[in-house]
């Protein structure tokens, strides 16, 4: 079992980035990669959770251990599993997240991919009250700088709506907020991202 991987990032891409330690490339899934764009061609660390089935082992990357520890926590509810949960933190609001367990803000949680009122009384039920210890780490919100881009807006845009289909978003959905996100622009897949999970909490 791995606690965290410590490499050199040398990909970034709308499912997964790439890290590479000793002449391995791992392939990591994490929630919204594109936030790690900044740190390309870096070293980093992150904190690892090994998923192993019968067909397929799966390494998933957070960037820090209060991270893996509210992953490990959703995981822990019947009916989330290892990529739902992933879908959930990809927001990035996980101050939010918490603060809607607490309230009972069933309204908040339905609004991510795989979730309806069944599972997001699920998550209630099970997380409320246990999660005040990662409350003090909430700075690890932090918004964490990334360099420009010169790619064109419309590639921008591809990117960041193939992460988001990959997240479980439906057509639909991201259809939806599409027409909003182009009369924008922005200057990297990140901010996209950023831009489009605030609609689709929003609804």
């Amino acid at each position: 079992m791995y606690e965290y991987i410590k490499g050199k990032l040398v990909f970034v891409g709308p499912l997964y980035v790439v890290l590479e330690n000793g002449g391995i490339g791992y392939q990591l899934q994490v929630a919204n990669p594109f936030r790690f764009s900044g740190s390309l061609n870096q070293d980093v660390t992150f904190y690892i959770y090994q998923a192993v089935r019968e067909d397929a082992i799966t390494l998933f990357g957070f960037k820090d251990y209060t991270e893996k520890q509210l992953y490990l926590k959703l995981i822990s509810v019947s009916g989330i599993g290892p990529k739902s949960g992933l879908s959930i933190l990809a927001s990035d609001d996980h101050l939010g997240l918490i603060q809607a367990i607490e309230t009972d803000n069933v309204g908040y949680l339905v609004k991510f991919p795989g979730v309806g009122k069944k599972t997001a009384a699920q998550i209630i039920l099970d997380l409320k009250g246990k999660l005040g210890e990662l409350l003090p780490d909430t700075y690890w919100l932090e918004e964490h700088p990334v360099h420009e881009t010169t790619r064109g807006q419309s590639a921008v845009l591809t990117e960041a709506l193939e992460a988001l289909t990959g997240l479980g978003y439906s057509d639909r959905e991201v259809k939806k907020i599409l027409p909003l996100l182009e009369k924008e622009n922005y200057s990297n897949t990140e901010e996209v991202l950023r831009a489009a999970f605030k609609l689709l909490l929003k609804g």
